[in-house]
């Protein structure tokens, strides 16, 4: 029996050093690169050579040293980063997909892929069918000759749906179709594609850089796919330049290896949290307790060291009730309102007014998504306990309970 595979030791076993021998790589701040002589130019722009740098557009060495350190995490055979989790996500889709292909995807998904999928792919006649992911028959049921792609999330935004990423992968094997999945809500605690997905995109800007100071995102593939999407032909990222400032790249490699620790503290809160919200006559969503739906399924597929994850939903039914609530949060300490996630404060939004605004109404009630839910990226609180006080400071103020 192969040993299981862990995100964390691939990570710690990582050697990666500066030019000089620092033991951070260096920093490439260069634009372009000089070449010294003309045949290695025109080799390296026909994709030949190896080791050579041509345009921070194509690559460059900073983002390379964390593009490796990603595909390491994911045990991919490679990566590259982009300007945003959307540019990856968009990279990744229009190099799979050309005009009159067709997608399947999760209707319980991030806004702004929502907006993509649902509007802008109808600029280049790519069909999307949206589906409950959770409802395998309805997603078998999808498919279509020419269904191209199957995209979900790891843990959906904002439902907290668990996606059977094995049993989706079985899917799209057999239609040859590619399994991508946004891991931006675990990273660690699930390893898309060592169940069997064949691309995983991130939003860096999120946990794996846990700092809310920058705006990143990745790719994590095999060689083929990354190759492609690099060609100075072809290449969707060469060609429409979602490029990561490498001196971002650098910070975002350093942090990247806390991520382990960090991931464990958010699950740790949000647990927490959730167990206290149990006692309560509070409706909420936690992957990490029996009464999600998915549970037992998280429990097979995740990496249980790292826990559940930070991400924790509260419903007060209506968004009258949760904009005062949020408020009052963030006025006695409880954390911040804003949108993102992944930061070491708690952050809190109503979803279906922020990060989920970009879907329509009719379609929010129709996957169940409530008005009043509230969505907490649980921080890495040291008293959690008191976080909990607070929180529920107000909510009896409010007299919500």
């Amino acid at each position: 029996m192969s040993k299981k595979f862990d995100p964390a030791t691939a990570i710690q076993d990582l050697k990666q050093f500066g030019e000089f021998g620092g033991v951070n790589p260096s920093i490439t701040d260069s634009a372009t690169f000089t070449f010294l002589d003309e045949e290695t130019m025109i080799e390296t722009f026909k994709g030949e050579t190896e080791g050579c740098f041509l345009y921070s557009r194509h690559w460059n060495p900073s983002n390379k040293y964390l593009a490796g350190a990603m595909a390491t995490l994911e045990g991919t055979e490679s990566a590259w980063v982009t300007a945003s989790g959307m540019a990856a996500i968009t990279t990744t889709l229009l190099q799979l997909c050309n005009s009159g292909d067709h997608i399947i995807t999760s209707v319980t998904t991030y806004g702004g892929t929502y907006a993509f999928l649902a509007n802008y792919l109808k600029k280049f006649n790519i069909e999307v069918t949206f589906v409950n992911i959770t409802d395998l028959e309805s997603v078998k049921a999808a498919f279509r000759p020419n269904t191209k792609v199957l995209y979900t999330e790891s843990m959906t935004n904002p439902m907290l749906q668990i996606s059977n990423i094995p049993e989706l992968a079985k899917m799209t094997g057999n239609n040859g179709t590619k399994l991508v999945v946004d891991n931006t809500f675990t990273p660690m605690i699930i390893s898309p594609f060592q169940l069997g997905a064949d691309i995983v995109v991130y939003s860096m800007t999120k946990f794996i850089n846990g700092k809310n100071d920058c705006v990143a995102g990745a790719i994590c593939a095999d060689e083929e796919f990354i190759d492609a999407i690099s060609n100075v032909n072809a290449g969707t990222a060469m060609l429409l330049g979602p490029v990561l400032d490498p001196l971002r790249s650098s910070s975002i490699l350093k942090n990247l290896v806390t991520l382990h620790i960090r991931m464990q503290k958010h699950s740790e809160n949000a647990m927490y949290l959730a167990k206290r919200f149990d006692k309560l006559d509070l409706k909420f969503i936690y992957p990490g307790l029996p009464q999600h739906p998915q549970y037992d399924l998280m429990k097979s597929l995740m990496n249980e060291e790292f826990g559940f994850g930070g991400m924790i939903a509260i419903d007060l039914e209506t968004a009258e009730r949760a904009a005062p609530f949020m408020e009052l949060m963030q006025e006695r300490g409880v954390g911040y309102h804003a949108v993102s996630l992944g930061y070491f404060k708690t952050l809190f939004s109503n979803s279906g007014k922020s990060t989920s605004s970009e879907v329509p109404e009719e379609i929010q009630k129709e996957m169940g998504l409530s008005p009043g839910l509230i969505r907490f990226s649980v921080g890495l609180d040291h008293d959690i306990e008191r976080t909990y006080d607070l929180i529920y400071l107000c909510l009896a103020d409010l007299k919500y309970l």
